[in-house]
């Protein structure tokens, strides 16, 4: 078992050694996307388009008081914040993932309430965070869940949640696994980048499969399509996709983001039994409407004949699968 070290001193990371059973491809760092943009970005200005007129947006939905259902052995209770923010029950333990509660990202403002307000949250056994970036990784959130729990991120983004009041950080590779108490949680590559400013290019990302009771949930993290998610399917058997539709036309051109088309094809490479959309209707990230990506990803869903697979979640609404 690790030691408690005091976080102040950044001695509370510890990185898991390489496994022999899943040997990191020598070029994993393929995967990150390039920061040019592409040559054309600037045809359209997102800042008039789109920032200004969303801080004249009045902020839709509204707090309620989440009902958490009692769970059963073997069922999983999955509650959308919003954006990328889940919370995911057995009947054991309470994770979070990904949870951001602030109003704005620097300049960008948050247009739909959270599910519920923080003070909510059940008890918190363990934290995930996918990667560095400020809509994923909120210091001010996590300052507020922190309760000398673990909490696994990507190798190089721990000393950014070192110091917030976590009793170990986590830091895995690619395709490696840490097991906290009954589950097992491994990171999975992704197609995107991990630096939350420029000159922190090291930062690695991902999104993480969750193995408990026989039950496994994928969340993808960020990610543009790319054909990695066929090994995840291979290596693991997916049961709840947890999948990005939104913010795919970036501001600058590049493809960082999925689709909800490329995440219809995502889904069936995976092979998993249940698709569950994120990462849309929080944020305007993108030239897109908000209202978009579910509208397209169910349009898709039903061209492939997997409509009944997909599961479109309200904020704050637990469901039980």
């Amino acid at each position: 078992m690790p030691i408690h070290f005091p976080k102040k001193k950044r001695r509370n990371i510890v990185r898991q050694a390489p496994g022999d059973d899943s040997p990191v491809p020598a070029g994993r760092h393929s995967t990150r996307v390039r920061l040019r943009p592409r040559p054309d970005w600037h045809k359209r200005n997102f800042l008039t388009s789109v920032l200004i007129p969303s801080l004249f947006v009045k902020r839709s939905g509204e707090y309620v008081p989440p009902q958490f259902p009692k769970i059963r052995e073997g069922e999983i209770c999955i509650t959308w914040i919003g954006h990328a923010s889940f919370l995911i029950q057995t009947h054991e333990v309470n994770i979070l993932i990904d949870p951001i509660w602030s109003k704005w990202l620097k300049v960008i403002k948050r247009l739909k309430q959270p599910g519920f307000e923080i003070h909510h949250l059940p008890s918190i056994d363990f934290v995930l965070v996918t990667h560095a970036h400020f809509d994923h990784l909120d210091r001010r959130t996590l300052r507020r869940v922190a309760a000398n729990q673990p909490i696994v991120v990507p190798t190089g983004v721990g000393n950014l949640v070192h110091d917030l009041g976590f009793h170990i950080v986590h830091e895995l590779d690619y395709w490696q696994t840490v097991e906290l108490g009954p589950l097992k949680i491994s990171l999975t590559p992704c197609h995107h980048w991990g630096a939350r400013f420029l000159a922190d290019l090291h930062r690695d990302f991902g999104g993480f499969v969750i193995a408990s009771n026989g039950r496994t949930i994928f969340h993808c993290g960020d990610t543009a399509y790319f054909p990695g998610f066929k090994e995840i399917g291979d290596r693991f058997s997916v049961d709840l996709a947890l999948l990005p539709i939104g913010a795919y036309e970036a501001p600058t051109g590049r493809e960082v983001h999925m689709n909800p088309e490329e995440a219809v094809k995502a889904f069936l490479e995976l092979r998993a039994n249940r698709l569950i959309p994120m990462h849309y209707g929080t944020f305007p990230l993108g030239f897109e409407p908000l209202h978009e990506p579910p509208q397209r990803l169910l349009a898709a869903a039903r061209a492939q004949g997997i409509e009944e697979k997909v599961l479109v979640m309200t904020e704050g609404k637990p469901v039980v699968l």
